[in-house]
């Protein structure tokens, strides 16, 4: 397979976004063959650049993981000739993707009417902190205040302790990010039936809060509130995380009263998973604490390998709890390509996460990790809009690039 034949081979996006949300949007787009032009401030760069930890190029590793496949030029959009040359490549485009506070880009004369009216069949994806409409829109917001907003950092944590960050990654960034990508895939497949595009509006909690699963409707027909468990859930038990006998932490799954049968017979107690006793899901939700210690009990008493094993040849859902140095050294990551190794003219070999998901003809390409700034500045301008190089020289000598 060529790059000419991924899915979105011929579709150019606009990417004058910063950080994680926005931009991983056109990260997805540009693994599956997308034309992503990365536009960034010709002084300040992209911040993302310095976020994370830097190499001998001088940007992030986390620049070049999450830049990847994408060319990089240098525009100054709040010039009057920087807005000119933006909306020539806008004519010349299929999305533009931004994340600035609600009404900047409309402050530099670059709002969706004016662009919208520059080409009709463009779709735009907009994500902010919490949108375009409502009282809160012009409040500036990160994932952090996305997880807190949207109700996920309520629940993260033990019973009765602070609530913690959910996972050390921008959740709600990289979340947002995907709900971009499908709501633009939409927004395009519209576009080609009918010439129109339309705008795509995505507040950051926004796409942390419709993955919190039943807890909106119970709390609206039962007025309950879910609290911070640890590792449980409230719907079934056992279902958490125990640590073996050899220091291994374990993810287990009962997640539904056949699983907990086959669990119990393992742990060599078939008679607790009868229809008298523990069998039941709703028994076992009025005694939790009890089923969890048995649970810690037995899992505690057994080596991590042997565990799999018997789990795995009982039906029992089981699995490790992985650091980062135990999924590079993992059977499934590799046979899965997972993890895809780079040699970048700038930082030698670096490893990258591998396009998800896989599509069986046309999957993710990797063909470069994130660009130095400004690299492609002088192609893309000479090849969009056929400027000389005179014309380049003297955008450069103004600041515009």
């Amino acid at each position: 397979m060529t790059e000419g034949t991924q899915p979105l081979s011929g579709v150019r996006v606009l990417d004058i976004a910063t950080f994680i949300a926005a931009p991983f949007c056109g990260t997805i787009m540009s693994d599956f063959g997308a034309e992503v032009l990365k536009i960034e401030h010709p002084k300040d760069g992209d911040p993302m650049r310095k976020f994370g930890t830097p190499t001998e190029s001088g940007d992030t590793l986390a620049w070049m993981s999450e830049a990847r496949n994408k060319r990089c030029m240098t525009l100054d959009l709040r010039t009057p000739e920087g807005a000119d040359i933006f909306k020539k490549m806008v004519a010349q485009s299929d999305v533009v993707i931004e994340n600035f506070r609600p009404g900047t880009l409309e402050k530099w004369g670059l709002g969706w009417d004016v662009l919208h009216a520059v080409n009709p069949k463009m779709v735009m994806l907009r994500i902010s902190a919490y949108g375009q409409t409502g009282p809160m829109r012009g409040k500036p917001g990160f994932a952090r205040i996305a997880h807190g907003f949207a109700g996920l950092s309520y629940l993260a944590g033990e019973p009765g302790r602070v609530p913690v960050v959910p996972g050390s990654t921008s959740l709600a960034d990289y979340m947002s990010g995907v709900w971009g990508a499908v709501g633009v895939m939409m927004a395009l497949r519209l576009a080609e039936k009918t010439g129109r595009g339309q705008v795509v509006d995505i507040g950051l909690y926004e796409s942390v809060f419709r993955l919190l699963d039943e807890i909106s409707t119970v709390y609206a027909r039962d007025g309950v509130v879910r609290e911070r468990m640890g590792a449980d859930v409230p719907q079934v038990v056992p279902h958490g995380h125990w640590q073996t006998k050899d220091g291994r932490w374990i993810a287990l799954a009962c997640t539904s009263e056949k699983i907990f049968g086959r669990l119990c017979v393992l742990m060599g107690k078939p008679e607790l998973g009868g229809p008298d006793q523990l069998g039941p899901t709703k028994a076992r939700l009025a005694r939790r604490d009890e089923v969890n210690a048995m649970v810690a009990d037995w899992v505690g008493g057994q080596d991590f390998e042997d565990l799999m094993a018997a789990c795995d040849e009982a039906g029992v859902p089981c699995g490790p709890i992985n650091s980062i140095a135990d999924i590079f050294n993992d059977p499934q990551y590799k046979a899965r390509g997972n993890l895809q190794t780079l040699q970048d003219p700038r930082v030698g070999e670096i490893v990258l996460p591998a396009g998800v998901p896989t599509l069986s003809e046309t999957p993710p390409i990797l063909r470069h990790a994130g660009r130095a700034f400004g690299a492609d500045t002088d192609d893309i301008l000479h090849e969009l809009l056929q400027m000389s190089a005179a014309d380049i020289a003297k955008l450069r000598a103004t600041g515009v690039i």
